[in-house]
């Protein structure tokens, strides 16, 4: 099994529930094919420097999962077919560091020394 990072950037006039339910729908995928997340990183609404087909913003998702290959083509096709996706990124890697954040909430200076 191999480690991979996802990364779907949804559209942005989604609900709440619309959104846990994309998460929930990409994670059923991994987990009915004997995969396993690891973790799940909510990034958020952000804008995109260029717009992407009509869109200026969209919201982040981000999955750390550990899964065999084969579900990669499953979950390429699902996002092809999905209308809520604006776009997605699939990364694989030897090793995963979980403790990364990305878009975590950052110390301050002073709260570190």
């Amino acid at each position: 099994m191999n480690f991979y990072e996802q990364t779907i950037v949804a559209r942005h006039d989604l609900t709440s529930k619309d959104l846990e339910d994309l998460k929930d729908k990409y994670s059923k995928i991994i987990t009915d094919s004997s995969g396993k997340i690891l973790k799940y990183e909510n990034w958020g609404l952000m804008n995109f420097a260029n717009k992407i087909k009509t869109f200026n913003k969209g919201y982040y998702i981000h999955l750390k999962f550990q899964s065999s290959a084969n579900v990669l083509d499953e979950i390429k096709n699902k996002i092809k077919l999905d209308k809520k996706v604006i776009r997605d990124l699939v990364v694989r890697y030897k090793k995963l560091d979980l403790s990364k954040e990305y878009f975590g909430k950052k110390l301050d200076e002073k709260e570190t020394k």
